[in-house]
């Protein structure tokens, strides 16, 4: 038996800031006993709510089951330890696969010479008993394995998600440097936005906002257009438990209202991309969509405006920027009266260049980016 068969724990990692938004859900979603961890958070789980967790999670990056734990004291140990566990349980030789390792304070000291040990030791074990081997994939593997040493102690992971779950399926297309899916979850759940009041987002881009906010109110599981989780690769998988979990939360979605979600851009390029990204969702194409400046948007009353304005990465001069701020807190100051605002910066520095009173801010990390989420209440 592999260690999360014998004690049904398992790890979920998250990115920074989000932590007490992955500790709720994780709750939410049926977890026990939930123990802080190094970027992450240790847990119990049942196979249904492994399955619930994996296919619903907004916040959550990956779940880990750790297949074996084991003192490794050198890269020769590795290979030996790896080459006992059983990997033809865990993946078919038609199968790719990728290793993904990290290692601090050991005497292997190289996280991708570990990798390396790891996946030669797995692709040896078939070699040795077929004559072939399983090919790597480092972009879409069928089978991804982690591998964590830390102080000469390791853990062999198995992903059972399949890659990070912030990949919801819906971006077929993009513009620039869109935002990533869970950080515009996270925007939308702290807004508080529910649905009574309409939402519009006038800097829409490549839609990420758009698309998690109809998740959101839909109440669309974030992994409804994945087309695979790592756990069908688990030896004791099953398949029709995994069917009555998916089926009772899809059973929980609901209509989008038209005119409840709207949003625009300048670009008619990103415009085009957004609305070919909404129409991966039935209800995508109740949100309306308009190729216009902000300047020009005149929300509706009792609006709630959320967006990602640039923030410096796509605007040049550091006077056009703080000029752009400043036009945008007019415009929020003179089309938004009571309404409310929810702007994301990536450079917090630009929140004084708005000329608007914050109700409060938000740590919220974003690409390495140390940016804030703001609410403004315009009255």
């Amino acid at each position: 038996m592999f260690t999360y068969q014998k004690s049904s724990r398992y790890f979920a990692q998250i990115a920074e800031g989000l932590e007490e938004l992955g500790t709720k859900e994780l709750d939410k979603l049926g977890a026990q006993d939930i123990k802080s961890g190094y970027r992450g958070f240790y847990f119990s789980a049942d196979k249904a709510t492994l399955y619930r967790i994996n296919y619903c999670s907004r916040f959550l990056s990956r779940i880990l089951a750790p297949l074996l734990r084991f003192d490794c004291h050198s890269a020769k140990y590795l290979y030996k330890t790896a080459s006992k566990i059983d990997w033809p349980a865990l993946m078919e030789l038609t199968n790719t696969i990728a290793v993904k390792a990290n290692v601090s304070h050991s005497r292997i000291n190289h996280s991708q010479y570990a990798a390396q040990c790891l996946k030669d030791a797995v692709v040896d074990v078939f070699r040795n008993r077929t004559g072939k081997r399983p090919s790597v994939n480092t972009k879409n593997p069928d089978v991804l394995l982690n591998l964590h040493i830390q102080n000469n102690k390791a853990t062999i992971y198995l992903d059972t998600s399949g890659g990070s779950l912030h990949r919801r399926g819906y971006r077929t297309q993009s513009t620039g440097a869109p935002m990533q899916e869970i950080v515009a979850a996270a925007i939308i759940h702290l807004s508080g936005w529910n649905g009574k009041r309409p939402l519009l987002d006038p800097m829409c881009g490549s839609g990420t906002l758009l698309c998690e906010a109809l998740m959101h109110y839909c109440r669309i599981p974030a992994g409804y257009l994945r087309k695979r989780f790592g756990f069908e690769s688990l030896p004791d998988f099953d398949p029709k438990l995994w069917v009555s979990v998916k089926k009772e939360a899809d059973s929980k979605t609901r209509k989008l209202p038209s005119g409840m979600i709207s949003g625009s851009d300048k670009s008619k390029e990103a415009v085009e991309v957004a609305r070919t990204n909404l129409k991966n969702f039935l209800q995508g194409d109740h949100i309306e969509l308009a190729v216009k400046p902000f300047q020009d948007v005149r929300p509706p009353k009792n609006t709630v405006v959320i967006c990602n304005p640039p923030y410096g990465i796509r605007m040049d001069a550091e006077t056009e920027m703080k000029k752009f701020m400043k036009q945008l807190g007019d415009f929020l100051k003179n089309h938004l009266k009571g309404g409310e605002a929810y702007l994301y910066f990536g450079n917090r520095d630009l929140i004084k260049s708005i000329g608007l009173r914050p109700t409060w801010k938000k740590i919220l990390i974003s690409g390495g980016l140390d940016g804030r989420l703001v609410k403004y209440s315009l009255y």
